[in-house]
């Protein structure tokens, strides 16, 4: 058998080559486990394979998955969005760069109630983005609001990412949710004022809107907050079961779903159409993500056989940094595969080294998986990848690039990576809260 150095040498080339040529990391990881299960063990240790795969797939959180994304598609599909957009906006007022600072409140609520980054940049991408534009918001900044305010459904719980975070780490979902939730709304809060200040500084950035939509009466205002209702009301069937004891992760998940239909049929959008279109995309959308389990637990689990973990862990343990210096190599890691592979991919296959690393270091996995949660998101805004552009870009109007977005989001990146620096610095911000509820 070749070295453990040489193995990992093989299995990351082999990545590289892979996501180059454009093959999908599902498959190209599933192909390069087998190869060398085959080549270093034989045909009889694929069962090993298939045995640790099932053990993660047959897990009872894994339901939650499903659960989650059909929520999401349910109210993507619903006019729920738009009735929360409009009950926000008409507070902006004469405030310079409102609109952008509402937009950012309304992602932060859908955030709690989708859960899943692609269709909240898909929904404020057809609901807030011609309205900044028409409005005259720079182009620019309204790209940014957009792709930032949309990308929070990482940090506002429920969030997938948090979910395959803790089956990896063995860290309470629940507590995570928890222990998200105040970085997440400090992030928000960045987005804001850094809006605020822009057009603070230069008024032609975010103009006050005209009279018609500034000089609406409070008692109109105070009407159309009814349009919160709704999605507060599904935000707290998920989360308030969890934060009260209620429900387990997999349970709300359902009241969630449950309460998404309750609320569409309560605004007479409910139809066997709108059903049969979010189960697809439902379908869809997790079928992409299991096979991504298969075939990085496959190749994590054959490396753990040659003894490639242990290895890892070492190797890590031994970079000549103190401790906190270890865990921002490992963010820096994280961010520049980000560059290249999506979240579930980067999480499957760094975590089964990175977290023994950490445990071993004195430091919670619970605060390392929130760092996790903001270091996907700005991987969420970061080219070449960057998912949230081609979101955006799926719904933008025609003459707005790639490259356009792109250059938009380079300042709600450095934002982040603001955010990402607090955690760092104070670990409170992410354990305190879920020590509070107890």
């Amino acid at each position: 058998m070749f070295p453990v150095e040489t193995i990992t040498l093989i299995i990351v080339l082999g990545i590289l080559a892979s996501v180059a040529l454009g093959v999908p990391l599902a498959f190209s990881s599933g192909a390069i486990a087998v190869g060398l299960t085959l080549w270093f063990f034989g045909p009889d240790a694929l069962m090993l394979l298939s045995s640790r795969t099932y053990s993660f797939l047959d897990s009872y959180v894994l339901v939650s998955v499903p659960l989650f994304v059909l929520m999401a598609s349910i109210l993507e599909r619903s006019g729920l969005a738009r009735d929360l957009y409009n009950a926000f906006s008409v507070w902006a007022g004469r405030l310079r760069g409102g609109i952008a600072a509402m937009t950012t409140l309304v992602g932060v609520v859908m955030a709690a109630t989708v859960g899943v980054i692609g269709g909240e940049i898909v929904v404020l991408g057809l609901v807030a983005l011609p309205q900044l534009l028409r409005f005259g918001y720079q182009r620019k900044l309204a790209i940014g609001t957009i792709c930032s305010a949309g990308s929070l459904g990482t940090m506002i719980p429920p969030s997938i990412i948090l979910v395959f975070y803790g089956l990896t780490a063995n860290v309470p979902i629940g507590d995570l949710f928890v222990a998200t939730l105040l970085p997440g709304l400090l992030l928000a809060a960045i987005y804001i004022a850094y809006i605020l200040i822009r057009c603070g500084m230069d008024p032609t950035l975010g103009p006050v809107p005209p009279p018609e939509v500034t000089d609406v009466p409070f008692r109109e205002k105070v009407a159309m907050l009814k349009g919160v209702a709704l999605p507060v009301f599904v935000a707290f069937s998920v989360m308030g079961s969890i934060y009260l004891g209620i429900a387990s992760v997999t349970e709300s998940a359902g009241m969630g779903v449950a309460g998404t239909l309750l609320a569409c049929a309560l605004r007479g959008e409910l139809s066997v159409r709108l059903l049969r279109e979010a189960a697809l995309q439902t379908m869809s959308t997790c079928g992409v993500v299991l096979w991504l389990v298969l075939g990085t637990n496959a190749l994590i689990g054959v490396y753990n056989l040659v003894g490639g973990i242990a290895y890892a862990t070492e190797l890590f343990r031994s970079i000549p940094l103190p401790p906190l210096g270890v865990v921002m190599v490992m963010i820096g890691v994280w961010i520049l595969l980000g560059m290249f592979l999506d979240w579930i991919g980067i999480m499957l296959l760094t975590m089964p080294i990175f977290v023994p690393t950490i445990t071993a270091l004195g430091f919670d996995p619970l605060w390392f998986g929130i760092l996790f949660n903001i270091s996907m998101q700005i991987a969420y805004l970061s080219p070449p990848f960057a998912p949230a552009a081609f979101y955006l870009k799926g719904v933008a109007p025609a003459d707005m690039t790639l490259e356009e977005i792109f250059s938009a989001m380079w300042p709600f990146i450095a934002l982040q990576v603001v955010g990402l620096a607090v955690v760092v610095a104070v670990p409170p911000l992410a354990t305190w809260l879920p020590k509070f509820l107890g």
